[in-house]
């Protein structure tokens, strides 16, 4: 099962190097909040809300791969398009960065549905059910 969500987000002066030309990092700290707005929009709830209403400690990042095919400035607005795809208890996610059309970045992660153990440690936990349900009637 696989659920896909776009948004616009427009390339502010900070995210940019002085050339105002944005900074690579500043792709992953998209992507991620793209990752929380997937999951906002299938369940209704935000992350915040997440981790109050639901078996739930977080999804870190086990994996991640990028590729930059052209650069993004200040003042342009992209189109960020987010596909999860789920497993048993990790989920990857396919995101898409596109100026006017053109794919401008490309990046896969891989995460984790995380529990505390008893210990405090986090540990994969099976993605629950319900969770599975709101992204099928999404």
């Amino acid at each position: 099962m696989s659920f896909t969500f776009s948004r616009t987000v427009r390339i502010e002066w900070g995210d940019c190097d002085p050339a105002g030309i944005i900074f690579y990092p500043r792709y992953f700290e998209i992507f991620d909040a793209s990752t929380a707005l997937v999951f906002e929009a299938a369940l209704g709830i935000t992350k915040f809300e997440m981790f109050k209403q639901l078996e739930f400690s977080g999804w870190p990042m086990v994996r991640t791969h990028a590729r930059f095919h052209k650069p993004t400035r200040f003042g342009d607005d992209v189109v960020v398009t987010s596909t999860i795809t789920f497993g048993r208890s990790s989920f990857d996610v396919e995101h898409k960065l596109t100026l006017n059309g053109e794919l401008c970045v490309e990046c896969t992660d891989k995460r984790v549905w995380t529990l505390r153990d008893a210990e405090g440690r986090l540990k994969s936990f099976p993605i629950p059910a319900a969770v599975l349900e709101k992204f099928q009637e999404a």
